[in-house]
C-alpha cells in the first residue's frame, strides 16, 4: 500500500549536514582568498552601481509614469502600447535604419580598401597614415558636428560655395530630409572609417603570406586573391565590424542633436531612436516612457544584430 505523500518527504539530517559543510567550506575558501577578492571588488562594485542598477531600474521605470520629481505611478504596459502605436517612434526607427544603411556599407567598404592599401608593401609612411585615419575616432563628436553644420549650412556652407564655383544653385541641405540624413551619414563615415580600417588591418596582417605566394604561383590575379583568400579569412573580422556598426548605428544621437536640434530638423528627417528617447525623457520629462523606448531600442538592436550575424555567417557556411 502506498504511503501518504506527507510521509514520503522526511527530514534527512545527513543532507542538511552536507549542505552546512559546503557552506562552511565556501566561506573558508572566500576568507582564504579575501585579498584577491578585495583587489577585484572595485570593478564589481562600480559595475553594480553604475551598470547593473541603472539597467534594472530602467526596466522597473518602464512600467511607471514619472516626471523625474513627483511620485511614481504604476502604468502597466501603457508605455509600451503607446510606443508601438506612436507614428513618430516608427519614423525614428525608419530614419535610424536609413542612416545606418547610408553610412555602414560605404564605411566598411572604404575601411577595407584603406586597410588593404596600408598593408601593401608599396605604401610608405604607414604608421603616419594609421594614426591619421584613427584621429577622427578620438575627436570630440560635438566639435565634429559643429564643423559639419558649417559645411552643410544652407546659406554659407562650404558645399554650397563649391557648387557656386561650378555655377550651380545652392542646396538647402538641412531643410530636406535626405540632406539631413546624408549629412549625419557622412559624419558617421568620417568618424568610424579609420577605426574599422585599423581592425581590418590587424586581420590582414594575421593572414599567412604563404597563401598569397601559393596563389601567385598558381597564376591567380590580385582580384582573385582578394576574393578567394582575403575575404574568406577576414569573415570573422567583417562579422565583428558589422555587429559593432549595427549597435553603434542604432545609437546615433549627437550628430543629429547638434546638427538639427531635438526635433530632428525639418519634417523630422534627423529624428533617430536615441534622439526620440532623449526628447521624450529629458525634454518632455516622460521618464517612464523614455525607459520603455530604451528597452524597445534594445530589442530592435538585438534583432537587427542577429539578422546581420545570420546573413554574414550564412554566406560563410554556403561558401564552405
Amino acid at each position: 500500500m502506498a504511503q501518504p505523500l506527507q510521509n514520503r518527504t522526511q527530514f534527512d539530517p545527513g543532507s542538511s549536514m552536507q549542505l552546512s559543510e559546503r557552506k562552511q567550506g565556501l566561506a573558508s575558501e572566500i576568507w582564504k582568498h579575501r585579498k584577491e577578492y578585495l583587489a577585484i571588488s572595485p570593478f564589481y562594485i562600480l559595475f553594480a552601481v553604475f551598470g547593473l542598477f541603472p539597467i534594472l531600474f530602467s526596466m522597473y521605470l518602464s512600467f511607471q509614469r514619472w516626471d523625474g520629481i513627483g511620485v511614481m505611478t504604476y502604468n502597466g504596459l501603457n508605455n509600451y502600447q503607446f510606443m508601438v502605436t506612436d507614428p513618430e517612434f516608427w519614423k525614428a526607427v525608419g530614419n535610424t535604419i536609413l542612416i545606418w544603411i547610408y553610412s555602414t556599407f560605404p564605411m566598411l567598404f572604404f575601411a577595407l580598401i584603406i586597410a588593404f592599401l596600408l598593408n601593401a608593401s608599396f605604401t610608405r609612411f604607414r604608421t603616419f597614415f594609421r594614426i591619421g585615419y584613427f584621429l577622427p575616432n578620438v575627436t570630440s563628436l560635438v566639435a565634429v558636428a559643429i564643423v559639419f553644420s558649417t559645411v552643410f549650412s544652407n546659406n554659407y556652407g562650404l558645399l554650397n560655395y563649391i557648387l557656386s564655383l561650378f555655377g550651380l544653385s545652392p542646396v538647402e541641405w538641412l531643410n530636406k530630409t535626405w540632406g539631413i540624413q546624408l549629412a549625419v551619414s557622412i559624419m558617421v563615415i568620417w568618424r568610424w572609417v579609420g577605426y574599422n580600417a585599423i581592425i581590418y588591418l590587424a586581420g590582414l596582417q594575421s593572414i599567412p603570406t604563404v597563401l598569397y605566394e601559393a596563389a601567385k604561383i598558381d597564376g591567380a590575379t590580385g582580384i582573385q586573391s582578394f576574393f578567394r583568400i582575403t575575404i574568406p579569412n577576414l569573415r570573422p573580422i567583417i562579422l565583428f565590424t558589422v555587429i559593432t556598426s549595427t549597435i553603434g548605428g542604432m545609437q546615433v544621437f549627437t550628430e543629429s542633436q547638434v546638427l538639427v536640434g531635438n526635433d530632428g530638423g525639418v519634417s523630422g528627417g534627423g529624428l533617430t531612436i536615441v534622439l526620440y528617447l532623449y526628447r521624450e525623457a529629458f525634454v518632455n520629462n516622460y521618464f517612464g516612457y523614455g525607459s520603455a523606448v530604451g528597452w524597445g531600442m534594445f530589442i530592435l538592436i538585438a534583432l537587427f544584430s542577429i539578422f546581420n550575424w545570420r546573413v554574414v555567417q550564412g554566406g560563410g557556411a554556403k561558401d564552405e
